[in-house]
Order: C-alpha cells, then sequence, then structure tokens
C-alpha cells in the first residue's frame, strides 16, 4: 500500500474530532518527511484540518460549520506521559461544566505537578497551574472543585457569593468519604482556600467533624482571609476569619 493511500484508510477510521500527528502514522511509514508532506496536502484540500503547527483533526461539519475537537483531544498529549497521567483538564475550563458560569473560555488550563509557561495553541491558550497532590481519575473531580475555591475570584461572568452558593450544592452531592478525601487534599492548598473550603463545608452541615476541626487547626488564627462574602451566605465565616 502506498504511503498516501495508508494514511488516508487510518484517518478514514478515526472517529470525528480526532487530534493526531505525524508520530500517528510512524508504525507504518518511516520517512517523517513523506508523511507530514501529504498531511499538509490533506489539510490543502480540506479533507484534515490543522489545529495547530504539526497537529491535525479530522473535521465534524454542521449547519453552524466545522466543529473544533473536545478540550481533551486538543490538550491530550499534556495530560499523559508513557501512559501515566500527569495532569487533568481544570480552572477556566470547567467553571462552565460546574455551573459556575456561563462563559464559555478560550483558555484551556491545566493542573500539574511540573507546569511550564502558557502558550497558544489554534484558537486556545493553554495555561498551567501546579497540583501539589497526587492526581489519578478519582481525585480529579475533587481537585477542581479545590481549584474553583482557590481561585473562586478569578471566575468570570459572576460573582464570589453566587459561586460559593453554587458550591455549597455541589459539596453537598459528595458522599462522606469523598469529604475526608476532599479535606486531605485540601492540606496541600493554600490556607485561604483551605478556610473557605472550612466554611463551605460547615455551612452544608457536612458530617465529619474531626476533619473539618483540623482543617480549621491547620490555619494561623490570627490571619484575615477578605472574600466580600456576607454573613446571610456564609453565616459562619467569622469562626474562620473570612470577611
Amino acid at each position: 500500500m502506498k504511503t498516501s493511500e495508508y494514511i488516508e484508510d487510518k484517518i478514514n477510521k478515526l472517529p470525528k474530532g480526532y487530534v493526531f500527528t505525524y508520530m500517528d502514522f510512524m508504525n507504518e511509514v518511516t520517512r517523517r518527511e513523506a508523511i507530514i508532506k501529504h498531511l499538509n496536502r490533506m489539510a490543502t484540500s480540506g479533507k484534515i484540518n490543522k489545529l495547530s503547527k504539526g497537529k491535525y483533526f479530522k473535521p465534524q461539519e454542521t449547519v453552524f460549520g466545522t466543529l473544533l475537537p473536545d478540550q481533551h483531544q486538543i490538550v491530550k498529549d499534556l495530560l499523559e506521559e508513557d501512559g501515566k497521567l500527569v495532569g487533568y483538564i481544570t480552572g477556566y475550563s470547567v467553571y462552565n461544566s460546574l455551573g459556575l458560569t456561563t462563559q464559555v473560555s478560550s483558555t484551556i488550563q491545566i493542573g500539574k505537578r511540573e507546569i511550564r509557561p502558557s502558550f497558544k495553541r489554534g484558537r486556545f491558550r493553554i495555561s498551567f497551574i501546579k497540583q501539589k497532590n497526587t492526581i489519578n481519575k478519582e481525585n480529579i473531580p475533587l481537585l477542581r472543585l479545590l481549584d474553583a475555591i482557590r481561585y473562586i475570584k478569578k471566575i468570570p461572568d459572576t460573582t464570589v457569593e453566587k459561586s460559593c452558593i453554587r458550591l455549597m450544592a455541589l459539596l453537598r452531592e459528595l458522599k462522606t468519604s469523598e469529604h475526608i478525601k476532599l479535606i486531605k487534599l485540601a492540606f496541600k492548598y493554600s490556607p485561604a482556600t483551605r478556610a473557605l473550603l472550612g466554611v463551605l463545608l460547615r455551612e452544608i452541615d457536612c458530617k465529619v467533624e474531626t476533619e473539618i476541626r483540623d482543617l480549621q487547626d491547620s490555619l494561623n488564627p490570627i490571619t484575615v482571609y477578605n472574600f466580600d462574602v456576607s454573613e446571610k451566605v456564609l453565616s459562619n465565616s467569622k469562626y474562620w476569619n473570612i470577611k
């Protein structure tokens, strides 16, 4: 089979929206230049679309135009190394899915232990936040909640008070075992994040008394955390030095 036929046959079998590079074809074709040349030829003809330099995707056409790949496809190479999970999509990228804002961001934020400067990939800006906890599939939903608490003042098109109300609704959906795990993960976050988590858990009458007390004991008793939230929303805020 010719190189061009092999490449096109493999692309035809890929799902729409799948992001790939020339490396996806190196098992059968050893000439890197030949692969890149044919992929660029296919992109020029409109058979595939170019996401950014060296990255392509199989387009899905709708009445509204070509759909972009989902965010996981766009940054999947930044989330795994040698088959091991090393990062997760968070921040601006998930505020909408968590119901914290109606705004959809063109920034994709990734939580990783090792971070790097932000950069552009197609029309998206990729940025990073440092995650000190172990990253695994079970932790990711909880880490996303903690990230939202950590950056609550930066959630677009909303207020801190509205975000607190929504976060309490999300925390109520968790099991007791998840509340305990959430608190354990929070010890590697800033004191301000721990304080706000503590008061949110108090507000929903979370039944993990020992863990919440440990969370409060980890805080400096004279430090004040300014979130500009009224006591109508967080009635226990004064006990956590939250203003």
